[in-house]
């Protein structure tokens, strides 16, 4: 099994930058596909980032060319960079980890960018 724990969330500025950081614990996180998600205020959770034990990755419209989903197998870590913060991106971000379904979720970090 996979546990996730996120951190880097923030109060940030329109225009700012962020990275957050989601720390895996679990033998069978270097075979797991990883994600990001997020849960804004009113709307409903959305995939904005993933990425696949080979490191191919797909992002949702809204986010590309802003947000670079990353992963380092090594230090068991996945990242999200996300740059030109806008303030519709403010949320709760959650990583999330598994194989045909992400099944392994993390705490959430908040984003809040004003």
């Amino acid at each position: 099994q996979v546990q996730l724990v996120e951190s880097g969330g923030g109060s940030v500025q329109a225009g700012g930058s962020l990275r957050l950081s989601c720390a895996a614990s679990g033998n069978t996180y270097t075979s797991s596909c990883m994600a990001w998600y997020r849960q804004a205020p009113g709307k409903e959770r959305e995939r904005v980032a993933r990425i696949d034990s080979d490191g191919s990755t797909r992002y949702a419209d809204s986010v590309k060319g802003r947000f670079i989903i990353s992963r380092d197998d090594g230090k068991n870590m996945l990242y999200l960079q996300i740059d030109n913060l806008k303030v519709n991106d403010t949320g709760v971000y959650y990583c999330a980890a598994g194989y045909s379904t992400f099944d392994f979720w993390g705490q959430g970090t908040q984003v809040t960018v004003s």
